[in-house]
């Protein structure tokens, strides 16, 4: 079996559950050994980076230190996340590291308060639908196929921050990549061309501008509809929680009737497979996707049973040592504070 590192993110303990659920059911048929990246952290998503960098990027890199620590016991060098944001922060992160030394020897100075270090380069940071069509292959995943997706119409939906800035030079096209395309045609889908595949969901807008954001939503959505997708399929956790959980905001919005389900990749993989539809994490949706699974035979979905509680450490996080009382930084708060 091809062998991981896997950083899960803080999406897969919550939101994306069926992503999680879903990726582990279709490790085994088609050989991806996962392992878990031990003591990972969050991210920081988006906001962070746009705070401060070396604290952004000391976060992100935390995880990298210790991926690189135990790729030494564990034989690769290629960490994997499924979720996009956290797939653009660590390649960020180690892209960065390299280009601005200065900014690698800041972010080095505070891993070093932990116990840790990281040499940028020295891994290779890749998204879960890349490692599935350039290492696993097409032909193993339709090789697995014995319930084909034959007659669900389906829009690929990979969102903004997957193909774009694409460091490593690793997709097809950066506006309208196929990887995902041709994914789902492997299962036996009918893939419509879907030409705002990258178009952005709006992220965090929901929560600071929900104008913007529902409009953002009513454009993808609408769009799938127009060319009679029966669902989406997406491979970011952000973008699934907009377009499913806003879905019916941006209705009321708008004064529209729009259901059109929003599900992860993975969950059609599993299905394809001949994984049960509860096992998936389907039923999880907001927006039921009952309907589309009745075009492929699928008449009953029973409700998703909950998952086992992942580990968390009781202690938190390492953190480093308070600083010392100082009346001139006392000062400078209370100025900021006021």
């Amino acid at each position: 079996m091809d062998k991981y590192l896997l950083y899960p993110g803080c999406s897969m303990e919550s939101g994306a559950r069926a992503y999680y659920d879903s990726l582990m059911k279709i490790c085994e048929p088609i050989g991806l050994n996962l392992e878990e990246i031990k003591d990972w952290n969050c991210c920081g998503a988006t906001e962070y980076l746009g705070i401060k960098l070396t604290p952004a990027y000391a976060l992100i890199s935390r995880n990298l230190a210790l991926a690189a620590r135990q790729s030494e016991a564990n034989g690769t060098r290629t960490v994997v996340a499924p979720c996009s944001a956290c797939y653009l922060n660590l390649a960020k992160a180690d892209y960065y590291m390299q280009e601005q030394p200065r900014l690698g020897k800041d972010v080095n100075k505070a891993l070093a308060a932990g116990g840790l270090a990281y040499k940028p380069g020295s891994l290779d940071i890749r998204h879960l639908l890349d490692v599935l069509i350039y290492d696993i292959g097409l032909d193993t995943i339709k090789s697995k196929v014995i319930r084909p997706l034959t007659g669900l119409r389906v829009a690929p939906y990979l969102g903004c921050m997957v193909p774009r800035p694409d460091y490593e030079q690793r997709w097809s096209d950066h506006e309208h990549p196929i990887e995902l395309d041709l994914l789902l045609k492997a299962l036996g889908a009918e893939v419509i061309d879907f030409p705002l595949k990258t178009h952005c969901c709006g992220g965090h807008m929901t929560q600071i501008g929900p104008d913007t954001a529902f409009e953002l939503i009513r454009r993808l959505i609408s769009s799938a509809a127009e060319h009679k997708a029966d669902l989406m399929a997406t491979l970011c956790p952000m973008c699934q929680l907009n377009l499913d959980a806003y879905q019916g905001e941006t209705n009321r919005h708008f004064g529209t009737q729009y259901h059109m389900p929003v599900v992860f990749f993975t969950q059609l993989m599993g299905l394809a497979f001949g994984v049960e539809a509860a096992e998936l994490g389907f039923g999880l949706e907001l927006v039921s996707a009952r309907r589309a699974l009745a075009r492929i035979g699928i008449e009953r979905v029973a409700e998703s049973t909950a998952a086992p509680p992942r580990h968390r450490k009781p202690e938190g996080l390492p953190m480093p040592a308070p600083l010392p009382y100082s009346p001139e930084l006392a000062r400078q708060k209370a100025l900021v504070e006021k």
